[in-house]
């Protein structure tokens, strides 16, 4: 079962907006509905199973699929996500002074759009950039067909911190001069491993940078923890934004599980 506290649970609650009013009559909802609905979604999020099979204790599942299809139409879980960016670095939680980025297969069964076929079969990729701690600064879902130097540049397109990372530890993939002018240009430095095809009298990175990528750990790290929530192992979802919802509220949970208080 996800390891949940009170305080999480009311931090969302208290920035999901209520809905309208329906004209056609009908009970209003009311904060203890939606907190049981929230709290069925995190479930969801846990184990990887269907609203149908959430047990009564979490209300109504056809009240509670309305309404996480509700969150996701209408983007409340990414402005939630930003919120949680915001709140941790109003706090002094993020160490910028260099970030990780890295990119998670997730197959997918259920079929539908944003899918991309590779060698190992059909699925759609995680991009996610973590600071020096491993709390995530970017993330966003794709196709796993593209290359991931081919999506570097839009890897941080939704950051979530207002400063920009300095440094930008990636994989030999990202190794490119192209990439350094493009990172130069927004105010980070790329540090990646040089390929041995690389002459020696082009190489631009020496060994005291190079010393920084091994603690790429860090996002690795971080990849494993979003992968413990099962539903983010298996792509089920239709909907690729409805997939990306979930992201957003993993990412969501471990933001606000490090601000103290």
């Amino acid at each position: 079962m996800l390891k949940r506290t009170d305080r999480l649970l009311d931090w969302f609650c208290a920035r999901i907006p209520v809905p309208p009013k329906n004209i056609k009559g009908g009970r209003p909802r009311t904060d203890r509905r939606k907190r049981k609905a929230l709290a069925g979604g995190f479930r969801l999020l846990d184990n990887g199973g269907r609203c149908k099979d959430l047990p009564r204790q979490f209300g109504s599942k056809s009240a509670g699929h309305r309404f996480f299809q509700r969150l996701v139409r209408e983007g409340v879980l990414e402005r939630l996500l930003q919120e949680a960016g915001q709140l941790v670095e109003e706090h002094g939680e993020y160490r910028l002074y260099e970030c990780f980025p890295d990119a998670a297969f997730c197959p997918a069964r259920g079929g539908g759009d944003g899918i991309g076929r590779t060698k190992v079969g059909k699925g759609v990729k995680i991009l996610i950039a973590v600071d020096a701690r491993g709390l995530p600064i970017a993330v966003q879902s794709c196709s796993a067909r593209p290359h991931e130097s081919t999506l570097a540049q839009g890897w941080f397109d939704f950051m979530l911190t207002k400063e920009v990372p300095e440094r930008l530890v990636g994989e030999k993939a990202w190794e490119s001069d192209a990439l350094d002018r493009a990172f130069a240009a927004r105010g980070m430095e790329l540090i990646a491993p040089h390929r041995s095809s690389r002459r020696p009298e082009n190489r631009t990175q020496d060994g005291r940078s190079l010393r920084r990528y091994r603690r790429r750990w860090v996002v690795e790290r971080t990849v494993a923890r979003l992968l413990h929530f099962r539903r983010l192992c298996i792509r089920w979802e239709q909907s690729s934004r409805a997939f990306e919802a979930y992201l957003q509220m993993a990412c969501a949970f471990l933001l606000v599980r490090q601000v103290p208080g």
